[in-house]
């Protein structure tokens, strides 16, 4: 009987910290999932990964990969980036235009 007592215990620790882990969470403006349940990737999701870092890896120039990154894996704006680049909104949308195309293209010849 010990033996399950202390199982008991033990489990009653673990939803307490469990418990507590949440109640510190809601208290925060801007939580996620990902920070209550740990995330596992499923074989598409791999999959998906490899195939953008394939994509990315196709970008003939830096500046198209830069740009497809921050704008849509860091999630800038246009704006932030032509700022850090020292270059016109117009020009960053120029390139994501022109590397988008590109990337279609790809992904286009992929499939057929």
């Amino acid at each position: 009987m010990e033996i399950v007592t202390l199982y008991k215990n033990e489990l009653k620790r673990i939803a307490w910290r469990l418990q507590y882990k949440a109640r510190v969470l809601s208290k925060r403006e801007c939580r996620s999932i990902e920070d209550i349940t740990p995330h596992y990737h499923t074989s598409k999701e791999v999959d998906n990964l490899i195939l953008i870092q394939e994509l990315l890896g196709e970008i003939p120039t830096n500046m198209g990969r830069r740009i497809i990154k921050d704008l849509f894996i860091k999630d800038y704006s246009e704006a932030q980036l032509a700022k850090e680049l020292n270059m016109s909104q117009q020009a960053v949308n120029k390139w994501k235009r022109k590397t988008l195309n590109l990337l279609s293209q790809k992904v286009n010849f992929w499939t057929y």
